[in-house]
């Protein structure tokens, strides 16, 4: 039997659809959201209706009827930390992404739509590797205050994919080798791969490690107290600052790799300083998670979109290179990865996993 999956994945600044027979790509496509659209969204559940009407126009655009998919699957969302693998998404996961407790991301509403499309035309909802598969190890957890414990939260769809296309490139096994995958989008997240699990990572939707396109990155903790309790910002409206209008967004106003680089090739000394400081923020986590390794590290893996900016990268790899060899991986196949992690399912190869049931 053929699978025709429709596959969505909502990004800060954009919606990514495809449509796959099996494992095959038959079209994908990006839609591109006007910042400022987004922008006049305090809360990211705010964009349900325009994210679901660009999807539902690119599928009329493509002649694609929603009776032909054997399942809609989306990239998770922040939920409870669970164990990786395919779920099926349910009331009580959609109700724990959008509650806040474990923070916000466009994918939260990626799981809404996912899952409305499957209840009105009768097929499974399906999300794969959530962003917040727990694996860390003990001392990872310990944040420094008791009522605090640092979660994984992080984009571990296209980790796991990196990794393991770097691992079949260099033909060596993942349970087998020792990897620093650094994901470099609208939020950077700084990962240890030992063996096979990701043991350490930094929490890139909520506010630990490098400081990002649009999201804060780790912030002296007394300045950050005096400004919540500054009377500027509100609780909402704080929590959209570190994320969504934090990092590079803040400083420059866009948080388009290209155009910064535009304004640093025409002298802009501010765009070339934060450039420098967010690849300093980058390379400084990559060599704490290599000491957290024990200085055992096979290779440097850096993707998503911000490795295909040239002068971004370079510049991390002054400073890390002599850890160990870096490797680049523009991009990401998240598509790829949710329709291959349906299929397990779908063809009974591998259980799904009962998001409702699970405890860590």
């Amino acid at each position: 039997m053929n699978y025709r999956l429709l596959i969505i994945n909502m990004g800060s600044t954009s919606t990514k659809v495809g449509v796959y027979l099996d494992a095959a790509a038959v079209w994908t496509h990006t839609v591109t959201h006007p910042r400022e659209e987004i922008a006049g969204c305090l809360h990211f559940m705010d964009q349900y209706d325009f994210r679901l009407q660009a999807i539902l126009k690119l599928l009329r655009d493509k002649k694609e009827r929603m009776e032909e998919f054997c399942a809609v699957v989306s990239r998770g969302g922040t939920i409870r930390p669970v164990r990786g693998g395919t779920y099926a998404i349910t009331p009580h996961m959609l109700s724990d992404s959008q509650c806040g407790r474990y923070g916000d991301h466009p994918c939260n509403i990626g799981g809404q739509i996912a899952y409305d499309l499957a209840q009105e035309y009768k097929i499974p909802a399906l999300t794969v590797d959530p962003p917040v598969c727990n694996e860390m190890c003990e001392e990872a957890v310990y944040s420094g205050l008791p009522e605090i414990k640092r979660i994984a939260s992080f984009q571990a769809l296209n980790h796991r994919a990196t990794a393991r296309r770097y691992c079949q490139d260099h033909h060596v096994s993942y349970s087998d080798v020792n990897l620093i995958v650094a994901h470099m989008g609208g939020g950077i997240t700084v990962a240890a791969h030992q063996k096979g699990q990701i043991t350490d990572v930094n929490n890139g939707l909520a506010g630990d490690g490098p400081f990002a396109l649009e999201r804060s990155g780790d912030v002296p903790v007394g300045e950050l107290i005096k400004l919540c309790y500054s009377g500027t910002y509100e609780l909402d409206e704080m929590l959209r600052r570190v994320n969504g209008r934090g990092g590079m967004a803040a400083y420059l106003g866009t948080v388009d790799g290209r155009e910064v680089q535009r304004r640093i090739s025409s002298g802009d000394s501010a765009a070339l300083s934060v450039t420098k400081a967010m690849a300093y923020q980058v390379s400084k986590e990559i060599g704490g998670i290599a000491a957290a390794m024990c200085g055992h590290v096979d290779a440097i893996v850096l993707t998503a979109g911000l490795a295909y900016w040239d002068f971004f990268v370079s510049l991390i790899k002054e400073h890390v290179s002599f850890l160990a060899p870096v490797a680049i991986y523009p991009g990401e196949n998240e598509l790829e990865s949710l329709a291959l992690g349906a299929l397990r399912v779908l063809r009974r190869e591998e259980d799904i996993q009962d998001y409702d049931e699970q405890t860590i």
